[in-house]
């Protein structure tokens, strides 16, 4: 089982950047496929970006070409880097680690906000 805290998520203004850090620790991190959620208030937590153990990447078509998700195994973290943000990603953001197509528990995520 592996335990993951998100990190990085603030304040910013529309067309700015943030980057997102999910940090792991428990077992072999490089096993594992992880995923960047979000869940806006009133909303459901949808997928943004998956990153499987060999690096391939999707992502939901709202980000595709905006955010890049990348993992660095020997630091056990998962970055989400957003770029051009706009005012509907504003959401709380969770990472988590789908394990035969069920999800982990979640974290307390991090809050990102995009307004002027």
């Amino acid at each position: 089982q592996v335990q993951l805290v998100e990190s990085g998520g603030g304040l910013v203004q529309p067309g700015g950047s943030l980057r997102l850090s999910c940090a792991a620790s428990g077992s072999a991190f490089s096993d594992y496929t992880i995923g960047w959620y979000r869940q806006a208030p009133g909303k459901q937590r949808d997928l943004v970006a998956l990153i499987n153990t060999g690096g391939s990447t999707n992502y939901a078509d709202s980000v595709k070409g905006r955010f890049t998700i990348s993992r660095d195994n020997a630091k056990n973290t998962v970055y989400l880097q957003m770029n051009s943000l706009k005012p509907e990603d504003t959401a709380v953001y969770y990472c988590n680690a789908p394990r035969n197509g069920l999800l982990g528990s979640w974290g307390q995520g991090t809050q990102v906000t995009v307004s002027s």
